[in-house]
């Protein structure tokens, strides 16, 4: 990973699982994240790519699910997902009003790579992820273009970069800046050793509710940082749930309902203006596109295993949405709107995070 000061560099330690190497969604093998930047004056907005593997996922496709915690969202490519339980592209991040352009620019990468689709096979289901970076981006101005999401999906790789970056470069989160917060955990079964992991987009939360592994660390902040303005939640939080455990799509929506405790266990209590969409696949097993002469073998867990899994993508998704806070770095954006940086604030204030 890259030299960026995280949660656990805090003395937090969240939950019971040990985290895979990098203590990110990559550790989960063929999992890469890209991403494109744009921080100017009231320009900060950005895109984020993630790659499910390196290979045709068109062509060689993830058993996949999503999960819609609260619905105030405008996510893309959900409906195809739940109906068929497959991912056959790569997943895009970005602000609300670029959606079309993030949809139009994946079609045409996809295009690029299959020449079959809209010829000799159907057409493609492109996963856009949104959330409403307006506070400090113009987001009137659309700025993000084709070539950015090109660019995010290009310099994908396994070393992801947190906080203000990307699709996160202007989100906030429990009032302070968010962005882009990602960790994993292992999962010891008798048949192997396995990987849950998580990437979030955070604009989700009140300041006076945020939690560091049950600290109400918010309160102390509240009264120094707002003072009597009042708190309103109107973001949301996109949550990208990667694992090679073999599961089935069943297993699998199980699995991402649970991603619920690990948001509500950073203090969020899921207000209606605030989107929390959950998408998830499994690499381990690949569906291909092509009709076959043989049936498809897709192996999967025992239900008494699952538990564990529920444990791992709780704990990833609450230290994701930590590490989302405190690699974040103050901003001040469109009409001098700025949100502070949660690590500045501890240290600002002495405030310690361990216990």
């Amino acid at each position: 990973m890259l030299k960026q000061k995280r949660i656990r560099d805090y003395g937090v330690t969240i939950g019971r699982l040990e985290p895979g190497k990098a203590n990110s969604i990559t550790d989960v093998d063929g999992v890469t994240v890209g991403h494109v930047t744009l921080s100017e004056k009231e320009k900060q907005t950005g895109v984020t790519a993630i790659l499910p593997h390196q290979g045709n996922i068109f062509k060689e496709k993830l058993i996949a699910s999503s999960y819609i915690i609260n619905g105030f969202g405008k996510t893309m490519g959900t409906i195809q997902i739940n109906e068929l339980g497959t991912l056959e592209t790569p997943i895009i991040l970005t602000n609300t009003l670029s959606i079309g352009t993030a949809a139009d620019a994946l079609i045409e990468y996809m295009l690029a790579h299959n020449p079959d689709i809209g010829r000799t096979t159907g057409s493609v289901n492109p996963v856009v992820c949104e959330c409403n970076d307006m506070f400090l981006n113009d987001i009137r101005a659309k700025y993000i273009e084709k070539n950015h999401i090109v660019a995010a999906l290009q310099n994908a790789s396994t070393e992801v970069q947190e906080g203000t970056v990307g699709a996160g470069t202007g989100m906030l989160c429990y009032s302070l800046k968010g962005g882009i917060g990602t960790a994993s955990r292992l999962m010891q079964l008798e048949h192997g050793t396995y990987t849950m992991g998580v990437l979030v987009l955070s604009n989700f939360g009140i300041l006076s509710d945020l939690k560091v592994n049950g600290q109400a660390i918010g309160e102390k902040l509240r009264d120094r940082i707002l003072q009597s303005q009042d708190e309103k939640d109107k973001g949301s939080i996109i949550i990208i749930v990667g694992t090679d455990l073999p599961v089935s799509q069943r297993q699998l929506h199980r699995i991402l309902k649970r991603t619920v405790t690990g948001v509500s266990r950073t203090g969020s209590i899921i207000t209606t203006g605030s989107g929390e969409v959950v998408i998830g696949f499994s690499t381990a097993t690949k569906i291909p596109h092509e009709k076959t002469s043989h049936c498809i073998s897709t192996p999967s867990i025992h239900e008494e295993d699952i538990d564990i899994a529920f444990r791992a993508v709780g704990e990833a998704t609450e230290e994701a949405v930590l590490n989302s806070l405190v690699t974040a770095t103050h901003v001040i954006g469109r009409d001098g709107n700025e949100r502070p940086a949660f690590k500045d604030l501890l240290a600002t204030y002495s405030i310690s995070l361990a216990e």
